[in-house]
């Protein structure tokens, strides 16, 4: 399980009675959020911070713990925070200011300067506050008493989005292939987004993954198939179209282990020795939590995957999806999300089916797929372009409805409304830049969104349905 290090400030000026009432509260408090995070992360005290070594010896040691993914910090009493500076120079987690008191109410009848040299997080956290925006150092700020329902969840936000940033730091995502040829948003600069995310995408020829499709046992296709036939309907007779896509998921899912990758990306320009686009292997892929972006774009692989990881503790359906086509119904606009095979069976509102169908992409046999209509419910449009000096998200909110039949088109389908209406939320995303390629979430919300932008430093233009 991933942590969280609870740091609470203090100074020797009040003594050690002080200091050990400090020690004890913060375990109180520590203890009670691991608590209601159980499940997501637990948050674990240190050593109570009381100098310019303490700081350094406590954040260096969190910065450098890979099973810590953020810190949140307090000043218990007044903190002088020139103390905090050389520790918070080392910091490289994502950091949660929380502003609150040990104490719900003050003691009227009984408060002495004791009371107040003691709680006086008022105090102490204005000072720390200072230094952070001296520092400019990007952080997120809850204020209130910390059993209140409504510090718990914008806490236990903050850990999901730093679960998400440190996945993102350790990402790996494989390219088959390169970037669709021609085609302008959905490349962009790796190496930014190396340094930028922590996302290493790396290219790989199409020949390694052949050589392991090639030698898939017979046994392991077995195998595979049953797991299809529990997880899916079979509509097709043609069952060695769907055994193909079986060996290419048992290789993938070998590769990704080999090479500890947690994303991908293909292109039907470069198909070379495979029988068939990889359709169905992708789309199981993603249901099991593996980014993939097409035709070359890493951007979204990665993001995909991120954003699964955000949202891995929420009810709700994450991943890719491309803009094809509109219903332009005056009044009663809809979009209509899909893709050539590639879209997620977690978006399906029933079991998906497998079925073969030819493919007019690619100059490759009938592949077989997942065919199904998309779930209902209110989520966000969220894509990822590289502006060449910077990287900008994009984000806007959607209502997911129930796809209109469509019996002659063989792939899955998502349609949605476009908030806070068709035509503004097209011009806010056409004018920005957004892409065609996108991460759709009826897990996640754009304060999701904000607050992974503002602690990775991301630019983010958002259109909410409410503004």
């Amino acid at each position: 399980m991933k942590k969280i290090l609870l740091v609470v400030g203090s100074q020797s000026l009040y003594g050690p009675k002080v200091l050990k009432q400090v020690d004890e509260d913060a375990k109180t408090i520590a203890h009670f959020l691991s608590e209601k995070l159980k499940g997501t992360v637990e948050v674990h005290p240190s050593q109570i911070v009381t100098s310019s070594d303490d700081a350094l010896s406590v954040i260096e040691g969190a910065s450098l713990d890979h099973d810590c993914v953020a810190i949140i910090t307090w000043m218990h009493t007044f903190s002088p925070a020139k103390m905090w500076i050389k520790g918070l120079q080392r910091l490289n987690k994502p950091l949660l200011h929380l502003h609150t008191q040990i104490n719900e109410k003050i003691p009227y009848q009984t408060i002495d300067m004791d009371f107040m040299n003691l709680n006086q997080a008022a105090h102490g956290d204005r000072e720390y506050a200072f230094v952070l925006k001296r520092l400019n150092i990007p952080h997120q700020i809850v204020v209130g008493y910390y059993q209140h329902q409504k510090v718990v969840d914008q806490i236990r936000q903050f850990a999901e989005v730093s679960i998400a940033i440190d996945a993102s730091k350790q990402l790996k995502c494989a390219t088959f292939g390169n970037n669709m040829r021609e085609v302008a948003v959905t490349d962009g600069d790796r190496l930014e987004s190396h340094i930028h995310f922590g996302w290493e995408t790396n290219y790989f020829a199409l020949g390694d993954l052949v050589e392991l499709i090639n030698k898939i046992p017979s046994d392991d296709i077995k195998v595979k198939m049953h797991e299809y036939q529990e997880k899916y309907h079979i509509e097709s007779n043609d069952i060695k179209a769907i055994e193909e896509q079986a060996k290419y998921d048992i290789a993938l899912h070998q590769f990704l282990k080999e090479n500890d990758i947690n994303a991908i990306t293909d292109t039907f320009q470069d198909l070379h020795g495979l029988k068939q686009l990889p359709g169905l292997a992708v789309q199981n892929l993603m249901s099991e939590g593996v980014g993939f972006g097409p035709e070359g774009d890493y951007k979204i692989s990665c993001l995909s995957y991120v954003l699964e990881k955000m949202a891995m503790n929420r009810k709700g359906a994450t991943g890719f999806i491309e803009d094809y086509t509109y219903d332009l119904s005056e009044g009663q606009e809809l979009e209509l999300g899909s893709h050539m095979l590639e879209v997620s069976p977690v978006f399906a509102k029933n079991k998906p089916s497998i079925e073969v169908h030819p493919l007019g992409i690619g100059g490759k046999e009938s592949p077989a797929r997942l065919v199904f209509d998309g779930v209902n419910g209110r989520g966000i449009q969220v894509t990822l372009i590289d502006l060449g000096t910077h990287f900008r998200l994009i984000a806007m909110e959607v209502e997911l409805v129930a796809p209109k039949a469509m019996p002659k088109l063989p792939v899955a389908r998502l349609m949605w409304k476009i908030l806070p209406s068709f035509e503004e939320g097209l011009k806010f995303w056409l004018e920005n830049g957004g892409g065609h390629h996108s991460v759709i979430s009826t897990a996640l919300s754009i304060d999701d969104i904000s607050l992974f932008a503002k602690l990775t430093n991301t630019e983010l233009v958002c259109l909410k349905a409410n503004k």
